[in-house]
């Protein structure tokens, strides 16, 4: 005999007080519990709760820059008046969206960044209004699998699409491209600046072989990994001129970027706040969203201008006399692209400086020109969030730590610390000026020891590390709780 589900509101108030009693006994911000006793208890309520948002759902996914769209995307959402209900939290799975939907009293829009995994089973129950898909990077194997399985699945599930559902896509992602390809509604982005990258691929990259016939893709232009303008030279598939495309990226070290955009509602001019070519990508992801959901531009782009980093990317916070700056790197691209942008810091200085107040500037006074040593703390996990196979370190270009002879001290530490030792001693790291330390937060203390004289210290922890070491901050009180972070 089947079991009639429970009555909808004595399940929500279960959930809802199961979410108070997380944080009164501190074990969360509530941000997953609710929404997985919700699922448990009434499997359709994701759906049903869904249903009831009046201007429907928006749905971000990709392996890289989902946290800082979605929150760009919020900003502008804000901005033009709505009232949102979201997971900014960084609780991507269902359980954090189904929380969040908890909360939606009163929404007219929700906005959730997805897992990529999850995203399948999210379109199904939510029947999205936008779908935003960034980018498809190698990321946490033991879990995704392979690239192809993640896209072939994403595949399927933009092929269930409401055709009125509008899928913005990364033009500069051949595979993102491809899956998106064959929906009746679409807006694409892209960056078409040739200054911006390489006339070839680098040796980190991903998706590099046509998902039509298998032929090596051929580029004009390599951004960040397997991303930039593509070609088949076999089938002729090939990269379509973006509708949101960025003309210039003026890149500031960890000051922040300009953008030069063009857009179907002509030129933009972005200032922001976040810096590196991820970065970019991520505004003109949110630059494309917006203008899918009939957002006005001219109130959308000063919002997004003014949002801050999400915890860890790009955060900063002063602890004493020191200046941390942590970048989550759990990934190739990630980490390669955290890489390049410390070592922008430098060529970028001077420039930010002279252009006085409001440039980004006084963001960099921390460091003096004349002391450009280098101090970092790479923190390395491997638990289920970081995926369990941490081979993929041997594909960052550590390397570029040691141009020019800068770097000072590293500290490695986390569950891998000594993976992580090893990984740079190979890359020929001086083994006086490291140290290992697996405890976080003895690590981020010696880190912060050698880093002093400098007074700056760059963070490098994978997802899990990042939670460690946001939980040291706030228990020390120099942080709030990574789910107080909006």
């Amino acid at each position: 005999m089947r079991v009639p589900p429970l009555p909808r509101a004595l399940v929500a108030g279960a959930a809802r007080g199961a979410g108070r009693l997380s944080k009164r006994l501190g074990q969360g911000g509530g941000t997953s519990i609710p929404g997985l006793i919700l699922t448990r208890l009434r499997p359709q309520a994701t759906a049903e709760m869904a249903l009831a948002v009046p201007n429907g759902v928006v749905l971000v996914s990709g392996t890289n820059g989902k946290t800082t769209t979605a929150r760009l995307v919020r900003a502008a959402l804000d901005a033009s008046g709505a009232k949102v209900a979201s997971n900014t939290a960084g609780a991507n799975l269902e359980r954090g969206v189904a929380t969040a939907l908890l909360h939606a009293d009163g929404a007219d829009v929700a906005l959730f960044e997805a897992d990529e995994a999850v995203l399948p089973k999210l379109i199904e129950q939510t029947r999205p209004r936008v779908v935003t898909l960034m980018n498809l990077f190698r990321d946490q194997l033991d879990r995704f699998g392979e690239l192809e399985h993640l896209a072939d699945r994403w595949q399927r599930a933009v092929a269930g699409l409401d055709p009125s559902c509008a899928v913005v896509y990364n033009a500069d992602d051949p595979a993102v491209a491809e899956i998106a390809a064959a929906h009746p509604k679409t807006v694409s982005y892209g960056i078409d600046d040739p200054r911006a990258g390489r006339d070839r691929l680098p040796h980190a990259a991903d998706s590099n072989r046509c998902r039509r016939c298998g032929v090596p893709l051929a580029y004009d232009l390599a951004t960040i990994a397997h991303l930039g303008r593509w070609s088949c030279p076999e089938c002729g598939l090939r990269r379509v001129q973006p509708d949101v495309r960025a003309t210039r990226v003026e890149l500031h070290g960890l000051g922040g970027q300009r953008l030069s955009m063009s857009t179907p509602e002509g030129a933009v001019e972005l200032s922001l706040r976040l810096p590196g070519m991820h970065n970019s990508y991520n505004a003109l992801a949110a630059t494309a969203t917006a203008w899918a959901l009939g957002l006005d531009g001219e109130v959308t782009g000063p919002a997004m201008a003014k949002r801050e980093a999400a915890f860890g990317r790009a955060e900063r916070i002063q602890i004493g006399a020191v200046d941390v700056i942590t970048l989550l790197a759990k990934n190739p691209a990630g980490a390669n692209e955290n890489l390049r942008t410390m070592l922008l810091e430098d060529r970028s200085l001077q420039s930010l400086q002279a252009r006085g107040p409001g440039s980004g500037a006084t963001h960099l006074q921390a460091m003096q020109p004349e002391d450009r040593s280098l101090h970092a703390l790479v923190l390395l996990n491997d638990r289920t969030a970081d995926g369990q196979d941490v081979s993929w370190i041997w594909d960052v270009d550590y390397e570029l730590l040691l141009a020019g002879d800068r770097l000072a001290s590293l500290t490695v530490g986390g569950d891998r610390a000594y993976d992580m030792a090893l990984r740079f001693r190979y890359a020929g790291v001086d083994s006086s000026k490291l140290s290992v330390v697996p405890g976080v937060p003895a690590a981020l203390d010696a880190a912060l020891e050698a880093a002093r004289p400098a007074g700056k210290l760059y963070a490098l922890p994978t997802y899990t590390a990042l939670l460690e070491l946001r939980a040291v901050l706030a228990g020390r009180g120099l942080a709030p709780a990574f789910w107080e972070d909006q």
